[in-house]
């Protein structure tokens, strides 16, 4: 009998072209991918990928079968959920922890969208950042879901017997002042920008550490004006004219006036987003809710655009 579980991380590593990359999506190991593909390969009697030392391709086969399996799991998938909302066991409380601009920006597009009101979960919701998320998930803890960012590798932990799944990445973006007059479609290297006056993470922080680095590693040594942990503020500081600023794309959907948001080959950096689950509250309903927030966060419509209103105040 073919595994249903195998057959998801079977879409996944069709759709992404590696091992790798779909244990990252699934939250296992590359390893455990491989021997789940493996044993599907067994079970079918059908060699599903061409392996190399360097790469992996998926076969004639993988790719009849992954349109198969794809609509396999939905089906799946839409007779738990129905079937979770009959009976006494109509619907499922879910306590999510969620950090502050996945519940400003993404949480209320979920909540809008019809397909929402179809899952039959009753959400209970506490924002706060990651470091106070997850504590709320270790044992006898108040939450079922944790919604964290990783910046780099930096320092979060979590219970081993917490599975991990990613939802996408949130890309940091420089930010100026509109009034310095650097245009958004402006080349500026990352040490052009090092004289100017700088926002930055408070030191010490996890996030500012990984900043620190990475500015290092691009010769650009900020002369720090402020110091701040609101992307929000900073945004408002940088409009005002106070110094340039490194913001995630979430914030950005709000930027005020008087900014400009500018792309600076050499700093490259996002913050991963990831769903922390306890494994037994992991429901058919858990499942699609997590669908339907990475379909949400990875939207064209939470991509920051440049736009007229990206220049000078007044």
């Amino acid at each position: 009998m073919i595994n249903p579980v195998h057959l998801r991380t079977l879409v996944e590593v069709t759709r992404l072209g590696s091992f790798a990359a779909a244990a990252i999506r699934l939250g296992y190991t590359a390893s455990a991918v491989s021997q789940q593909m493996s044993a599907l390969e067994r079970d079918t009697g059908v060699e599903l990928f061409q392996r190399s030392a360097r790469s992996i391709q998926p076969t004639d086969a993988a790719l009849v079968m992954t349109r198969h399996a794809a609509k396999v799991l939905t089906d799946i998938e839409a007779l738990m959920a129905a079937a979770s909302r009959t009976g006494d066991t109509a619907r499922q409380e879910l306590r999510l922890g969620i950090f502050p601009s996945l519940a400003t920006y993404v949480l209320p597009r979920i909540l809008a969208n019809p397909a929402w009101k179809k899952l039959g979960i009753d959400l209970r919701v506490s924002v706060a950042e990651p470091a106070q998320t997850i504590q709320g998930l270790r044992t006898g803890g108040e939450l079922d879901v944790a919604l964290v960012y990783q910046v780099g590798q930096s320092g979060l932990a979590w219970p081993h017997t917490i599975n991990r799944q990613w939802i996408g990445d949130d890309d940091f973006r420089v930010v100026l002042p509109a009034a310095w007059g650097i245009g958004t479609d402006s080349k500026v290297a990352a040490d052009h920008l090092s004289d100017m006056p700088w926002i930055v993470h408070h030191p010490g922080t996890s996030d500012a550490t990984v900043i620190e680095r990475l500015f290092a590693s691009c010769n650009l040594h900020p002369r720090v004006v402020a110091y701040s942990d609101d992307f929000h503020a900073s945004l408002e500081m940088a409009a005002a004219g106070l110094g340039a600023a490194l913001v995630p794309e979430l914030a950005l959907l709000h930027r005020p006036a008087g900014v400009v948001v500018l792309d600076v080959p050499e700093i490259r950096l996002a913050r991963n987003v990831f769903a922390l689950l306890i494994n037994e509250k992991q429901t058919a309903q858990v499942r699609l809710f997590l669908d339907l927030l990475a379909d949400t966060f990875n939207s064209p419509a939470l991509k920051p655009v440049p736009r007229p209103a990206d220049q000078r105040r007044g």
